[in-house]
Formats: structure tokens, sequence, C-alpha cells
């Protein structure tokens, strides 16, 4: 007769793991149990213009809420902390996908503290998952689907990457 071989049950993990921050040094996430509530804040002060960080580590990926349009009909998932920098009709940063960068905006300096943004329609021609803007800016546009359905003359007002600066030529 052979020994009874017992297996004990493994147990479920009773709490689910972070993965550590991929910019430690420059933001910091600040996590909620909400729905679209997490959001990124700058750990750093940079004068208007500068280089946040290099958009490294990413994957080719389909349009989705999480991912970012770098070209006419390609997506990146980001894989990094960057995916919790919000929209605002007010923006903080650049996501400049020509590059694979994330520069502050031009006319104003960032500081510690500050809520890191950028505005959605820079990087989206038509955005996977619409929402009612709620960033409060004076500057708010309200409904954000994408570049797609915004007047030029409020694009005007923004950076805009090459793709969606291109589409917009076409549309024209």
């Amino acid at each position: 007769m052979s020994p009874a071989i017992v297996s004990s049950p493994i147990a479920p993990p009773t709490h689910q793991s972070t993965p550590p921050p991929t910019h430690p040094d420059r933001l910091y996430v600040n996590r909620s149990t909400k729905a679209f509530a997490s959001g990124a804040i700058s750990l750093i002060d940079l004068p208007a213009g500068s280089l946040f960080a290099k958009i490294t580590g990413t994957t080719p990926g389909a349009k989705a809420y999480t991912s970012v349009q770098t070209g006419r009909d390609t997506h990146i998932e980001l894989n990094s902390d960057l995916v919790y920098c919000n929209h605002s009709c007010a923006p903080s940063l650049v996501f400049d996908m020509s590059r694979m960068e994330v520069r502050v905006v031009d006319d104003k300096p960032l500081h510690k503290g500050d809520a890191l943004t950028f505005f959605y329609p820079s990087t989206e021609w038509e955005m996977d998952q619409p929402f009612q803007c709620i960033c409060g800016s004076e500057e708010c546009r309200g409904w954000i689907s994408g570049a797609k359905t915004m007047e030029p003359a409020v694009l005007e007002e923004y950076w805009l990457n090459p793709h969606i600066a291109g589409l917009l030529n076409e549309r024209k």
C-alpha cells in the first residue's frame, strides 16, 4: 500500500498586489477604488516645455480606453504609470507620440503636486469611450469624443500630434 498523498488547498491571495511604480522619481499614482477616479500627481517641478518622461516599454494595442493613438490607425498600450495621466481641457502635459515623449505644456510650468493631465483629442481622433468632461477648467469642452467631432477653431488652441493634424487637414 502506498502512503496517502495529502494536498493542502492553496489559499487565494487576500489582497491584490500593486505593480512597482514605473516613474517613482516623477509621479505618484493616486489610486481609487472608484471607476476612472485614479490619477497621477507630479513629484517634481519643471519649466514649461521641458521633457517630463520618455515613453518606453509600450506594446501595440487596439483602440481602447487605455490605449493612446500613435498614428492614423495605430494605438499602443503605455504599460506604465503614465496611463494614469487623465484628460483635462487645461492640460499640464503633452503626449507627443511622434517623438515618444511626454512634455510639460508650453504655456505654464509644472509644479510638484500638480495633476498630470493631457488633452485626449491631441492624440485621439475618435475615442473608444467618449465621456462628459468634469475637469472644471474655464476651458472645459464638455463632451470629449476625440478630435474628429471638435471644431477646428477649438483644436487650434491646443498642441496636436501630427497624425491628428493630418486627419484634420483631410477633413477640410
